[in-house]
């Protein structure tokens, strides 16, 4: 059994695990159940009601925050000629194309948490995919991340765009924001992130499709929040 910090244990006091929390609630408590010492990350995760084993019924994405991540994101885009000049124009932090990627497998290199490449790239990055894939650096045109508009996706991404994407139990964990953050600012990103899920819900899944809603901040607790506090 994992055995939590005293402040960890302190500050559950202030969570009632049964209750509902509106969303107003849960972004005040969110910042007061840090347990860090650093300027921790707020996630939520979002229990969705599908069968994560129909292909239909996953969801994968992308979305920007209308406040940003607080986390800036290293960029590597794969292209070559004028894109490759719009992606250092745009302010992404590595380009190449076959040499960054004989890099990554040559040095096990990953200063980067996210690649973006054009479609013609895409059967050289495609040679490395038993290498990015399992740690999730894969580009996806579903996610953005393979495009032609590589300089709007690279903004996109420093200004705070983030991938989503359903596990094998249904979820989606995905940042929305710092505690740093003041509430509004977090709520804002709260509520953008749910209703794009909302707003994705597959045909086929039929009744509800949110399930539950939790925010928390890194090593803190899971506060609950009220699905019916937002308007979907």
């Amino acid at each position: 059994m994992r055995k939590h910090s005293k402040k960890y244990v302190e500050v559950s006091k202030n969570v009632e695990s049964t209750k509902l929390y509106t969303k107003e609630e849960a972004t005040k408590l969110v910042k007061e159940t840090s347990t860090t010492k650093f300027d921790s990350t707020v996630e939520v995760a979002i229990k969705l009601n599908i069968d994560a084993k129909k292909t239909d019924q996953q969801l994968r994405g992308s979305l920007v925050m209308p406040n940003g991540t607080g986390k800036s994101k290293k960029v590597l885009v794969i292209a070559k000629g004028a894109f490759a000049e719009e992606a250092k124009a745009a302010g992404a932090d590595y380009v190449g194309d076959k040499d960054m990627l004989e890099k990554i497998k040559a040095e096990n290199w990953f200063d980067f948490d996210v690649v973006v490449a054009t479609p013609d790239m895409m059967p050289e990055v495609g040679k490395i995919g038993n290498i990015l894939g399992p740690k999730g650096l894969m580009p996806n045109p579903k996610t953005g991340t393979v495009t032609t508009k590589v300089a709007d996706v690279v903004k996109d991404l420093k200004s705070g765009m983030v991938t989503y994407r359903t596990d094998s139990y249904g979820n989606i964990h995905t940042i929305i924001g710092k505690v740093s953050f003041d509430e509004t600012k977090l709520l804002e990103n709260l509520e953008y992130v749910v209703r794009t899920i909302n707003k994705a819900k597959p045909q086929t899944v039929k009744g509800i499709f949110i399930d539950k809603i939790t925010v928390s901040t890194t090593m803190g607790p899971g506060i609950k929040v009220d699905k019916n506090s937002f308007d979907i």
